[in-house]
């Protein structure tokens, strides 16, 4: 005789099967906002973001938002079916505080939930390479007014405005430069050290709010950003210095970003954390 839990012929019945439910994805539904994510590293680390669950939030700084717009629909256009869009556009000069904080409420209204996560990916450099003694006034301001302006508006506004009581994450990209303090970098070097400084007390800052504040710092990367500035010998001596024989890839980074911004995370905070494959 069959048991209640079987139908005829002794096969479990479908009303008894337990249902598996997938697992919620690490970011579901949380808001990040990424700056200069319409190439290089930022747009790896947009996508990774994209594929744990989150909504994206796309910087970018130039005339031109056509890699920003093709980032965004290659996001929606594999998303789940929403009333909402997975990632949107904002153009925004993070040096600016008033463009800063249009980013920040481009995102509130965009998704009707506060942001989660801000990672300021956005930066540059002098692909000259000059020595401190031959770096201009107005290229020094420029990497300054990029890199640790642009770090500091972002993570101001971040610390005001980010979700409290859980999950709140700051994720600032510095650079592998500040270890290895090679010439020709400076300017850049220095307003990546600032940013390194001003992540360790950030984190310190923001004690009882459960946001969390970290610093990546990527080691050579293969980029447009990091060819524009290196002739092919130079890449080459790159190549043979590192102990994994090759440059870094723009996936090697977007994972880490990825744990961060995650509740795994949690316990990683006022942290400079080099990805560089050994560099330095």
């Amino acid at each position: 005789m069959a048991s209640p839990a079987q139908g005829q012929g002794g096969t479990t019945s479908s009303s008894t099967q337990t249902q598996t439910l997938p697992f919620p994805l690490p970011l579901q539904d949380r808001v990040a906002i990424v700056t200069g994510s319409s190439r290089g590293i930022g747009r790896q680390i947009a996508l990774h973001l994209s594929s744990l669950g989150a909504r994206l939030v796309l910087n970018y700084s130039s005339s031109n938002s056509s890699p920003a717009d093709s980032l965004a629909a290659q996001i929606n256009a594999t998303s789940a079916s929403s009333a909402l869009p997975q990632a949107i556009v904002v153009r925004a000069d993070i040096s600016d505080p008033t463009q800063v904080r249009h980013l920040f409420d481009s995102a509130e209204n965009a998704f009707n939930l506060p942001v989660h996560i801000l990672v300021n990916s956005a930066g540059t450099l002098d692909p000259k390479q000059p020595s401190i003694a031959d770096t201009s006034d107005e290229s020094f301001d420029h990497v300054f007014a990029v890199n640790a302006r642009g770090a500091f508006l972002c993570a101001r506004e971040a610390a005001n405005r980010l979700k409290r009581g859980g999950g709140g994450r700051i994720i600032l990209l510095s650079s592998s430069q500040v270890a290895a303090l090679r010439p020709g970098f400076g300017a850049y070097t220095a307003s990546k050290a600032a940013v390194e400084a001003m992540t360790k007390i950030l984190a310190k800052e923001l004690k009882g709010t459960g946001i969390t504040a970290n610093c990546v710092a990527p080691g050579p990367i293969a980029t447009e950003l990091f060819f524009s500035s290196r002739t092919e010998e130079q890449v080459q001596k790159l190549i043979e210095e590192s102990p994994m024989q090759r440059l870094g890839e723009t996936k090697d980074v977007a994972p880490l970003v990825g744990f961060l911004a995650s509740d795994a995370g949690e316990w990683v905070n006022g942290q400079v954390i080099r990805v560089n494959g050994g560099y330095v």
